[in-house]
Order: C-alpha cells, then structure tokens, then sequence
C-alpha cells in the first residue's frame, strides 16, 4: 500500500504560508518523522528544521529542497538558533546534549555536555562568542565556545526553565520557569574593563517582593575555578509577573529586541515593550527633572542621588491578546511604521494574524485574518466509506465532515455533538452519527442539515453497525443495551414529501456495557463486545445466547467478522489480536499485534485479510488463514483512533492524535514477506545501533564535549563502501603487478584489462572512485564513517590519498578525512614504519595544495573587493551594506551633536 495523500496536511513537513493572501507558498517535505522545532536562517533563504528522531534538515526557500541532514542527537530536537552570521547552527534534544553544527561545510563541529535534562533553549551572543542554554534540570549555563567548556551556572530557578530570551542589546537575559514570574538577569562583560569583584548592581526598584525574599535566586554557581578567567557578570535585578500562572511555553523577542512576548499553555499572549537606553535616558532625565521641581518647591535641597527607573518602566505591560484556542507557538515582527504583526500557531490546527498599533494610548491587537482549512479542530473518532467508494465520512467533537476521496476536498460541513460511531445509510443521501451523550443524529447530505434526533441510550452510543440487508442497523451503549433500529419513511410536517427517519424495534439487555456490535454476512449471528472482556455470538432472530468467546486479559474494543461467517477478530487493550472461528468459537490463534491498545480492526472485503490500528501511531495488515504479518503502514505520529476500508478494499482512510486523517491506495505493486522482514529487521536493527554507546575516540577526554555526530546504520553502509573500494585496489594493485610480469615475458605491451566497476564510474581510477564514494554520503556523517572504519584498512587509504591529492581537486574534503585519520590512529601510524615514507609525501603535498588553494581564494576575493570598488565608484552605490543602518547612525551623531550645542549654549 502507498499513502496518496493526507487531508489535513499536518506532521513531518513544514508549510510556508502566505499571511496576506491567506495561500499556500511552500511545502518542504521532510521524512516520516513529526517537525520538533524551526529556525529561519539570518538571511531568510534557508529554514532549519528539527525532527522527533534527532536529526536536522536545512532547506532552501528558494527551490524547496533539503539540502543539509544532521544526524548527531538521539531524541528529538527541542531548541534551534543560527549565530548572527548564519555560519552555525546550534541544537538542543531531549537527550541533554547541545551540538554545534557548521553549515558552510556541512559537519558537526562538537557536542557539549552538561545539561541533566532536556535542553529547551539556546541563544548566541552577538558581540561575544558565547552561547546560552536552558534545560528541565533548572540551570541556566553559560558556555566559551572558544574552550569548549561551560564556565558559569545559573541556580536561581526552583523549577524547569522552559525559556529564554536576550534584550537591551544582550544586557540582560529573562528567563521563564514553571511559575508565573519572568527573572530578569544583567549581563557584565568582564573584558570590557569591569571588575569581577565589584559588588552587584543594586536591585531595580519595583521588583516583585517574592523575589526580594528569594535570596537564592540571585546566587550563581561559579564552575570555574580560576575566578580570573571569567567572562561575564550576571546578576539577578528583579522580576517581571506575568498574568498567567501555568509554565511558560514560549518566550521571545522580535528581531529588534523591542518587544518581548511570552504565553503560557492557555490562549493569552503577554506583549511587553522593553525600553533602549535612549528612551531610559530620557525617562531619567524627567524623573530627575521632577524631583528638583518638587524640592524647590518645598525649599529643600536639590536630591544628590540619582533617579533609578523600576523594572516595570523599563518593560512596560503592552496589552494581552486573547486567541480563540490554546496557543502552541507564535511570532511576531515590528514594521518600520511602529505596527507589531503577530502570528499564532493554535493548538486547534487554526493559524491567526494579529495587528497592534503600539502608538495608541491603549493599544488594542486587531485579528486580521485566519488560517483555517477544512480539517477537524479535534481528534476524528469515527470514519466510514459510501457505498461506490468516493465520498469519505468523518466525525468530531464539533463536526461532521463529508470529503471527496479524489480530490481531498471538503465538501461538506455539519455541526454535531461529540461523534463516536458513524454510517453510510443506503443509497449514501444521509448519514447517521452515534454520540457521546447516548443519542443518533440523522442528516441529510444535501442540504447538510440535521434532519432527526433521537435519544437512543442513557450512555455513550459506542459502536453502529448496518444489517446486510440493509433495512436497519443496531447500536450498542454504555447503558448495557443493544438496539435495532429500522428505517422507515415519515410524512415531514414542512414538506408534502416523505423523509427517512428511524425506528425501534427490539432491544437486548445485557450484564456489561457494549463496547462493540458487528452483524455476521448471513444476518444470522450478531457478535457483542462486553466490558468483561469476553464476546458473546447471538442469534439475531431470536436473540438467544450461541457463543462466548473468552481468553483476552483486557476489554474488546474492536472486532470485525469475515465476508463468509467462518472467522471473527477481536481486538483488545491487552494489545493482541485473537481469530476465532464463528462455527464452534474455538481461538484459532492469539497475536501480538500494537506495542499499544489495539483501537480498530476490520477485514478486506472478499479476502481473510485485515487491518488492525493501534496507539502505537502503526497500522497493520495481517494474514487471518496464515496467521502472518504482512506490512505496516507507518505515516501517523500519534495514537491511530479508527479507520476505514472501501467496499471495493482499494483504499484505506485513517485518523490519529496528530489531527490527520490519512488516505492509502492499494497498488499493484507485488509485496514480497521476506523482503518486508528483511526491511523491518533493519529497521530494528538501526534502532539498536542508535541506542549503542558512541566509541570513544583516542585522546578525546571524556568531559563536557565530544563528537558530534552519532552511529547509525548510514556510517556503517559508507564505511562499508570505503573498504569495498579499497579491497577494489588492492586487487587492481595485484592483477597489475601480474600484468607487468606478463608484458615483460612477452616482450611487448598488452593491453591492461579496465575493472567493469571502474567502466561503471566512467573508466576513472580506484583513488578517484574512493574519493567519489566518500563524496556519496553525507559531509556530516564523515568523521562516524571514518571511525568505525577497521585500522588494517586505513594505510590502504593513506596511499590513496597520496595518489589522488597530486590531481589537486578535493583537497579540502581529502586534509579533513586525514587530519581525522591521524588524530584517532595516531600512534599506531606513526609506530608503522611502512607509512613514514607515506606520512612525509602527504604533508609536502598537502601543504602546497592547500597553499594553492589559499593563493586562488585570496586571488579571488582581492577580484572581487576591486570589481566592487569599480561599481561603487561607478554607479555612486553602496554593496555589501545596509543604507538604512548607515542613515539611523548618521541621525543619531547629529541628534548628539545638537544636544552638546544645546548645553554649552
């Protein structure tokens, strides 16, 4: 089976979306994994893109397509930041770890310990090369990426730090914790002439008092232990109080640092206006304006103290914006005008654009348009196919939905109360829907009005099936009743013509509340799933008792029965499935089905072949007749609620957690069991591989760093092909040294036979096809590949490197696979003596090839600064620099100037 498509397109791509004209620009499609995190690059070309495995792809918005893959962590990628330049990418996970990433030449750089939990945020400082991080363990760490080391932790946090964020020019940090106050921290470079022993600044006035008491929270752990070489002062000056009083999901700021935001996990988001020196200075000067006044005024002296501004002035309370649903994420943006354009990812599926005008006495935040499309704003708990295969049903807590399988396209909406089971009624012009509070909503699809409304159980309606002759159906409740319905025409009051409506007829108490009702093909027996965990056959005609079937240790929540009566499935929360056979009810056989509850099942019509869905976010087929395994449909991220098979069993339609529904077509593609083992066996053998212990790599101390990348299956399959070309070369190496004995006792040239390999590669050399093989896998995956890479393999390619590195192409991909060599085999090459000869020709040629290759960057680049000057001069244009910087500076000298002019007059 190959999926077509999903009907809500949610999950493991990323959507670029026009906010303006409310349209889809850009899908990046990523792999099966769920999107963790994203971070857009400085320069706006490239998005970032974590994943729920731990990997990370780079994307170009200009062409769509991922052109990096990081694989270093071993859970899922929780925090994202590029550096201003846009040359690094660092990355948190729920693994603890923190990896920097170097994008211009696609590697990992190192990988930072020290987090005892997840990481939750990461921020670079601009002017220093420093880096933040956040985790769940309440420590806040500061790290020297010059030393690689963390040489300063916060501990003023009782509980998980769940954000961050850097403002007033990286002056100061807030961070947000699980309670409803918002710690502000003052930065001091040490390097900038300050005194590390000097006493902490004095605390702003208007600081919470709950802060004022918490003596704690302004402690710092110092993990340095030479005081001297320390580079920064941080020390805490109060707290800002949010409205909310849940955790913080996510802080930030805008690109300016003006305007900062945070929200919790309900639906308000906090906006606050953080003041520049500028408007601080200005503030001060009228305070202290003021003062004088007042003094005068009561012939005292003028005040010799200075006049500090409170936190709460220096980030001033906006406004509060109030979404229509809980907030999941957001971003906002400040025009040049003064407007703040707000963006909100809501936890309904809903995206909503808001205006606010900060100029206003009281700013209000304006919706300006919505992102919605057809899908559900809650989980789909019930599908169902019309009969000729076309129209989809599917139902919600809010809603009906009628979708068109061709075109995926909602066709029709309808409002209902919290939907548990649904049908088709014959002829497909209505629809019948079981709910939640016991009652049976029956519309009509043409109109797409609810047409009748009947109070069927006392409890929960929890499953519907249709009679195969098709005059009726049964329901079973919580109520510990099952029902029969029929239908029947009515004369409508509005109308002249009759309508559909239902009818009851019999009904079957039972000791247990239904969980599920199936009707055998014949109509003969109808299969009941009770809370006892046990099935209990019926006659349908006489309702007598026929069959229990018992043997699973948890409730049945879902059964189905084959085209021809002979077998019925169950299956249960215990996570397997039993086949039973409907003639004497004996178990056929018990299968381990979901690695969780096992939530639908349903048979392929006119075939033993079924379906089963489970929490375990998997879908799979199974073989009734040979008890077998057949394929796993993998496309959904959470728990999978219900599917759908069509009449004709060429399409299956699904609904998870993940607010998806899924649409799969039946190919005629021939499906090979052993092939599908074979695949599921490297699957799980990939797992374990990532699960392995990193190998410890010789001379690397077993500290705060380490290697950033990871073992996978990957690295293994290139190391793999590295030995295979060098088991290539040296038997080329050995049919050579025949050939030449060969021509010799001949006493003429014979020609030297080409390897087919090698005519595969285009007739190129065994060094030339190593390099090409390296070349095939990822750049980041280089330095694992080369380390499980067996050393008796390693002179071979020394060799190599020394053959193809006279042609002068590759040099820089050939000295980082070398230099990696010799740093983790370096004493047992430089004890072999068969390589100093080897050794001493690669440092004479590598050192001249990258010489070379320095004198053509830097012949370039000085072409380059003088094609620019030549243009500048030309045209009267500045390139490479923004005019808007240039312009607010020049504004800004002037402002200052007239301000000096001012005082001496």
């Amino acid at each position: 089976a190959c999926m077509l498509g999903r009907i809500i397109p949610h999950a493991p791509s990323a959507a670029i979306k026009n906010a303006r004209f409310l349209t889809k620009v850009l899908i990046l499609k990523g792999l099966k994994q769920e999107v963790s995190c994203l971070c857009p690059s400085p320069d706006g070309l490239h998005l970032a893109v974590g994943y729920e495995d731990g990997s990370i792809r780079v994307f170009s918005l200009l062409s769509g397509e991922a052109n990096i893959t990081f694989n270093g962590h071993k859970a899922a990628v929780t925090a994202l930041q590029y550096d201003h330049l846009g040359g690094r990418l660092v990355s948190g996970s729920k693994d603890t770890d923190v990896i920097m990433w170097d994008i211009i030449n696609e590697s990992g750089l190192y990988r930072l310990k020290g987090h005892k939990d997840a990481v939750t945020q990461v921020l670079f400082l601009k002017e220093k090369n420093l880096l933040v991080t956040s985790g769940k363990d309440t420590l806040v760490k500061w790290w020297d990426l010059d030393t690689q080391h963390c040489f300063k932790t916060l501990v003023g946090h009782r509980t998980e730090v769940w954000g961050m964020a850097l403002i007033s020019e990286e002056k100061r940090l807030i961070t947000g914790s699980a309670d409803s106050e918002l710690r502000v921290w003052d930065i001091t470079y040490i390097q900038e002439g300050k005194d590390p022993d000097e006493p902490e600044s004095k605390k702003s006035k208007g600081s919470s008092p709950r802060a004022e008491d918490d003596a704690e929270d302004n402690e710092t752990l110092e993990l340095d232990e030479h005081p001297e070489e320390r580079l920064v002062k941080c020390s805490k000056v109060g707290s800002i109080m949010r409205e909310g009083r849940d955790r913080i999901v996510t802080l930030a700021t805008d690109q300016t640092g003006k305007i900062l935001a945070c929200h919790g996990t309900d639906a308000v988001l906090e906006v606050f206006s953080v003041l520049s020196e500028e408007e601080v200075q200005k503030k001060v000067e009228k305070k202290m304006k003021k003062a004088k006044k007042k003094a005068k005024q009561n012939s005292e002296e003028e005040p010799e103290r200075s006049v500090e501004l409170s936190l709460q002035e220096e980030i001033q309370r906006v406004t509060n914006i109030r979404a229509s649903s809980k907030i999941k994420s957001f971003d906002l943006i400040l025009s040049p005008k003064g407007e703040l354009k707000i963006v909100l990812l809501l936890q309904n599926n809903i995206i909503e654009l808001y205006n606010l005008n900060l100029s206003a006495q009281v700013p209000q935040a304006v919706r300006v348009s919505k992102i919605t499309i057809g899908g559900h704003r809650s989980d789909v708990r019930t599908l169902a196919f019309s009969s000729d295969n076309i129209a989809i049903l599917s139902a919600a807590a809010e809603s009906v939905k009628i979708w068109n399988r061709s075109t995926l396209q909602c066709i029709r909406t309808m409002d209902c109360e919290y939907a548990l089971c649904s049908l088709f009624v014959p002829g497909d012009r209505q629809v019948i829907i079981g709910t939640k509070t016991g009652k049976l909503q029956l519309y009509d699809l043409a109109s797409g009005s609810l047409v009748e409304t009947l109070n069927a159980h006392d409890g929960a309606v929890w499953s519907i099936a249709l009679s195969p002759d098709q005059r009726g159906f049964v329901t079973g409740g919580a109520d510990k009743c099952v029902k029969f319905w029929e239908f029947e025409f009515v004369k409508d009051e509005s109308s002249v013509q009759k309508r559909l409506s239902m009818k009851h007829v019999r009904i079957l108490q039972l000791d247990e509340d239904v969980l599920c009702v199936r009707y055998s093909p014949n109509q003969k027996l109808l299969a009941v799933s009770l809370l006892d965990c046990t099935v209990k056959i019926f006659y349908v005609d006489t309702l007598k008792f026929f069959l229990s079937l018992y043997g699973h240790k948890l409730p049945v929540l879902c059964m189905d029965i084959s085209y021809d009566g002979t077998l019925i499935a169950t299956g249960s929360a215990d996570r397997n499935v039993k086949i039973w056979g409907l003639d004497f009810g004996d178990c056929h056989r018990s299968l381990f089905a979901h690695d969780d509850s096992v939530m639908y099942l349903q048979f392929v019509p006119k075939s033993h072949l079924f379906f089963t869905a489970g929490k375990d976010s998997k879908i799979k087929q199974w073989d009734a007749d040979k008890f077998e395994h057949i394929q796993t449909l993998e496309g959904h991220h959470q728990e999978v609620w219900c599917l759908a098979l069509s009449p004709n069993g060429d399409y299956v339609v699904s609904a998870s957690h993940d607010k998806s529904l899924r649409l799969w077509e039946r190919t005629r593609e021939l499906l090979v069991l052993e092939e599908e083992r074979e695949m599921q066996r490297e699957a799980e053998y990939e797992e374990s591989v990532a699960k392995e212990e990193q190998p410890v790599v010789a001379g690397e101390t077993q500290g705060e760093t380490g290697l950033a990348g990871k073992k996978t299956i990957e690295t293994i399959k290139a190391a793999e092909r590295i030995m295979e070309a060098i088991e290539l070369y040296r038997e080329e190496t050995t049919k050579l040294k025949e050939h030449k004995a060969i021509c010799k006792a001949a006493g003429k040239e014979i020609p030297f036979p080409v390897n087919p390999i090698l005519r595969a590669y285009g007739n190129i050399t065994v060094s030339g096809m190593l390099i090409f093989l390296s070349l095939c896998f990822l750049l980041s995956e280089l330095e694992e590949s080369l380390l499980v890479l067996p050393f008796s393999y390693v002179p071979d390619l020394l060799r190599l490197f020394n053959e193809y590195i006279h042609l002068g192409s590759e040099v820089e991909l050939l000295c980082r696979a070398l230099l990696f060599l010799l740093k983790i085999h370096f004493g047992q090459i430089t004890s072999n003596h068969m390589l100093v000869t080897v050794i001493e020709n690669l440092k004479k040629t590598t050192i001249s090839r990258v010489s070379e290759a320095r004198d053509v960057l830097g012949f370039n680049m000085a072409g380059l600064q003088y094609l620019k000057r030549e243009i500048e001069a030309k045209d009267e244009v500045t390139f490479f620099a923004d005019a808007t910087d240039r312009f607010e500076e020049k504004k800004r000298k002037r402002k200052k100037k007239e301000k000096m002019v001012l005082a001496v007059l």
